[in-house]
């Protein structure tokens, strides 16, 4: 491999290239990232309650969180395993479509799951609050919402290493208390409650929303793939630990709850219903826990998402989609002004109905998804040679196999969907197609900075991919390469 080297972007004032040395930063292991993508899927069991209610009773929730990780949560988890691995680049998704379909799908891909990223982001200011006060006022709660929201984000500002420590320290304490009410519940659980089904009270919309929503973003930490230590092996493990993690942890509180409370109580599962079950089981010493650790998890569940949506938005702009002040990094190795942007979209958001939000990101999201199964599936045909550290063992026919449950589970979602959400998901479809023609004109006139690896060219090339991991594994390993810009953005990294 040769020297690394800054080439100027394209814009008004691009500079010469230059050579400098680039400092090494902390680079995410193995348990860190099982926590950011425990957090980017779920946080804990706070708002699965919804699913007994709406699925009319326990057995449709059970069977959900059992039987779904296997036809939906496995094989989102093993595509994003071997994608994630073949291209350990910042952006994720963004890049595996670019390379599948060309540069105007991975922009909607990458625009329709950041505005599904930053949706889901705006319910967790909101529901920390919501845990520790119900009586403030509207403006002393908007100004609680913007400090919180400015708080986490500084966290996240402060570099990606201690978000992923915190996530640690956060999913332990997070689901500690859910340990406790299992074995004191054990006593009390009577099996035939777990089966009671009562079709008069059955929600199809809302039930498939909220399993949905408790299921989904496996594929969000691909976008960090590009700030991982050894991505090619660490990601696969990272993964399938996640994937036992999230089961469990929905699995076990809700086999204990149902199981120990009166099943007459169905209609009280509501979101928040946790804490009352910590109650009846365990006393208030157990609910106050339950809140805190539900409060906390909120906090969790926003810095993951941001931390994908931000490091998304810097990868789509080292490939040239994005203009390349949001590939800015701090001190802290942080995307600022990519932060800033995710941040801002969650202030403005999160004054939305909550159902409502979760609807339009779960359509969202399913756009997303459509595309990525199929840029799975054409990326086996079309390149077959690519470098693949991680690959799922099954033919072509497999892999399409592979992709019909979850693909059947999205178009359920989608047609579920009412009115109100296909008016403003294709209202946002229509604005991702004018950015990227917007971003394309802007590029063309020399208006705006953006880096020089152009929008008509971000296809991959599998052989040099295959020769980029095999020769720069140790290099990643050991001496990790930081890309960055400097404080003018007059560069991109550039490996020659």
């Amino acid at each position: 491999m040769g020297e690394v080297e800054e080439e100027a972007p394209a814009g008004p004032t691009a500079a010469a290239a230059v050579t400098k040395p680039l400092p090494s930063r902390p680079r995410l292991t193995v348990l860190p990232l099982i926590a950011l993508i425990f957090y980017d899927v779920s946080g804990g069991p706070f708002g699965v309650e919804d699913s007994v209610r709406a699925g009319g009773g326990p057995l449709l929730s059970l069977l959900g969180f059992i039987v779904l990780p296997i036809f939906w949560s496995l094989p989102e988890a093993l595509i994003t395993a071997e994608l994630a691995a073949s291209f350990p680049e910042n952006g994720g998704y963004v890049v595996w479509i670019s390379a599948a379909f060309g540069p105007f799908w991975a922009f909607q891909e990458g625009f329709w799951k950041w505005a599904s990223g930053t949706l889901d982001n705006a319910l967790y200011p909101v529901l920390f609050l919501d845990y520790i006060t119900h009586s403030l006022s509207f403006f002393a709660r908007s100004f609680c919402l913007v400090f919180l929201t400015a708080a986490l984000t500084y966290l996240n500002y402060r570099g990606l290493h201690l978000v992923g420590l915190s996530a640690i320290v956060l999913t332990a304490f997070s689901l500690s208390p859910f340990i406790a009410m299992a074995f004191l519940a054990i006593p009390r659980i009577r099996p035939n409650r777990w089966i009671k089904f009562d079709r008069k009270r059955l929600d199809l919309r809302a039930y498939f929303n909220n399993m949905f929503w408790n299921l989904n973003y496996w594929d969000k930490a691909s976008t960090l793939a590009g700030e991982v230590d050894n991505p090619s092996r660490t990601f696969p493990k990272a993964i399938f630990g996640a994937v036992v993690l999230v089961v469990l942890s929905y699995a076990i509180p809700l086999l204990a709850g149902t199981g120990a409370l009166d099943e007459t109580k169905t209609g009280e599962w509501t979101d928040g219903y946790f804490s009352q079950v910590g109650f009846e089981i365990g006393g208030t010493w157990l609910k106050l826990w339950i809140q805190a650790a539900a409060a906390m998890s909120n906090m969790g569940l926003f810095e993951a998402e941001m931390s994908c949506d931000s490091f998304q938005l810097l990868g789509m702009s080292e490939m040239g989609m994005f203009p390349a002040i949001f590939a800015k990094r701090s001190k802290y190795g942080t995307p600022t002004y990519s932060i800033l942007l995710s941040a801002t979209g969650v202030i403005i958001l999160s004054c939305m109905n909550f159902q409502e939000i979760i609807e339009f990101l779960n359509f969202l999201y399913a756009l997303g998804m459509l595309l990525e199964f199929a840029a799975f599936i054409k990326l086996r045909i079309k390149k077959p040679d690519l470098h693949r550290p991680y690959k799922i063992p099954v033919n072509t026919i497999g892999a399409v196999v592979i992709c019909i449950p979850p693909t059947v589970l999205l178009v359920l979602v989608m047609c579920l969907a009412s009115i109100r959400t296909l008016v403003v998901t294709g209202s946002v479809m229509i604005f991702g197609f004018v950015l990227y023609f917007l971003f394309a004109k802007l590029k063309e006139r020399e208006w705006v900075e953006f880096f020089t690896t152009p929008l008509e060219k971000t296809e991959i090339d599998e052989e040099a991919c295959a020769s980029l991991l095999l020769e720069g594994s140790s290099v990643k390993k050991d001496e990790p390469l930081q890309r960055e810009t400097d404080s003018s953005l007059e560069g991109i990294i550039k490996i020659e």
